[in-house]
């Protein structure tokens, strides 16, 4: 059995002020999607300029997105009670799959108006997003949040406030398979062309077989519980169709041409004369 370490939640604190690891999470989440972004820009025909641009709308889609579907899918009561309580980031609770939703809406928008086909754009993001997947759990970590069920196994380790019972390290798991090796994975893959769709639908899976995977020995929160059959869990429902929806992209993007880097907008352009 391990002792779970003591970090402090609140990395730095000015005054009244206090900035919480959680919170810095996000910013080396941003930060290495903006960096590794200005890596490939070239192959959508994108200035580092627009690359920061795309990185500020997906992380207002991030945060809106993931902050309100939280309240949607785990906190409705919370937010009933407590209308403020929305507003709270810096307590943890955002949920990825309504930051996904969010993201997907800053990157149509994007999408319109650099003139880029949708997917073309969506396989540029994935491999950009595991590690500010992976760097999100370590602050789930740190702030004590998605506690594993009880277990015997040599790493398990007693939760802060939860008892002596060794647990689950569930989020170190998300860490090490959202982040590390879904990153790994979708950046050695998108290295070169691709046939259209095919990166955002592995990402869409290998995310969705992971999270399902991890939910078995994840603990569910303690106001919702097991949906059904004393195991299904509100991550197991809302991943099961990005499972489903991967599956099929990838299926379709084998009728689909290999990505041209060099004129990443064609697609776009000639959907566009079509239909004039």
């Amino acid at each position: 059995m391990l002792q779970y370490p003591q970090i402090d939640p609140v990395a730095i604190s000015l005054g009244p002020f206090a900035i919480h690891w959680y919170g810095l999470m996000y910013v080396v989440g941003f930060g290495a999607a903006w960096w590794l972004g200005r890596l490939r820009a070239n192959r959508l025909k994108l200035t580092h300029d627009d690359i920061s641009d795309l990185i500020f709308y997906s992380a207002v889609g991030v945060v809106v997105g993931g902050r309100l579907g939280y309240v949607l899918f785990y906190g409705i009561e919370q937010f009933m009670a407590n209308p403020l309580w929305l507003f709270k980031v810096w307590e943890g609770g955002m949920s990825f799959h309504g930051g996904l939703l969010g993201v997907l809406a800053a990157t149509l928008w994007f999408a319109r108006k650099h003139r880029l086909g949708f997917f073309a754009l969506t396989d540029f993001i994935a491999p950009l997003v595991p590690i500010g997947l992976g760097a999100g759990r370590i602050g789930n970590f740190i702030n004590h949040e998605l506690p594993g069920r009880v277990s015997n196994l040599p790493w398990a380790m007693p939760f802060p406030h939860m008892g002596p019972e060794p647990r689950h390290p569930s989020a170190l798991y998300e860490f090490a398979l959202e982040g590390v090796v879904l990153f790994v994975l979708l950046w050695w893959l998108s290295a070169e062309p691709r046939r259209r769709g095919l990166i955002s639908g592995l990402f869409l899976l290998l995310y969705g077989v992971f999270r399902f995977t991890v939910e078995f020995v994840r603990l569910p929160d303690e106001h919702i519980g097991f949906l059904a059959f004393d195991w299904v869990t509100m991550g197991m429902l809302l991943t099961t169709p990005m499972i489903l929806v991967g599956m099929a992209l990838i299926t379709w993007s084998r009728q689909q041409p290999v990505e041209n880097h060099s004129q990443p907008g064609l697609y776009l352009r000639r959907r566009e004369r079509k239909t004039q």
